[in-house]
């Protein structure tokens, strides 16, 4: 994700490192407005601010403690985009995904880390057309296995699939 990168990794652009910092906070900013009755307009100041984010818990393996480490800087442009798409396009956004989930994973079964994942991803694909659509769902399962160890990454890719192919952004039948 846009945790800072040893050496031995692959060279990622400082761009592309805020972009990921950008939709790690924008899931976070969502869960916050999902679980309190803040405004996206008071979660996205704290956000900007530094208030809020710019910090991940990792776990070693080996000892199972957690230690958090500072993220790279968040686009905030990204982050401002995705939680105002949902705000403003919510139901929108939200059909999107309850239609494409499975028959054996519906929307109630969704808790709100995984739906602030869905939506985060969704509102990108919907407005991001810069972006292309297999770096959005790349990237949203990459946060998806960041937070879930079993089969949430996958729903969260053939959800995404989904909607990008609904959406006309790759091709293939819906």
């Amino acid at each position: 994700m846009a945790a800072a990168r040893s050496s031995s990794t692959p060279t990622v652009s400082p761009a592309a490192m805020a972009r990921s910092a950008g939709r790690l906070a924008a899931v976070q900013a969502l869960y916050q407005i999902e679980v309190s009755d803040l405004t996206s307009d008071s979660v996205l100041k704290d956000f900007i601010s530094g208030r809020q984010g710019g910090m991940a818990i990792v776990e070693d393996p080996e000892t199972a403690q957690e230690q958090f480490i500072e993220l790279c800087e968040a686009d905030s442009g990204l982050l401002v985009d995705i939680v105002r798409v949902v705000d403003v396009r919510g139901e929108e956004v939200d059909a999107m995904m309850t239609n494409s989930l499975s028959l054996d994973w519906p929307a109630a079964r969704l808790e709100h880390t995984l739906k602030a994942i869905l939506r985060a991803a969704i509102a990108e694909l919907l407005v991001r057309t810069d972006i292309p659509p297999r770096v959005t769902i790349s990237e949203f399962v990459d946060v998806a296995h960041a937070f879930y160890p079993g089969p949430e990454p996958r729903l969260v890719n053939a959800v995404l699939d989904r909607v990008a192919r609904v959406l006309g952004r790759i091709e293939g039948s819906a």
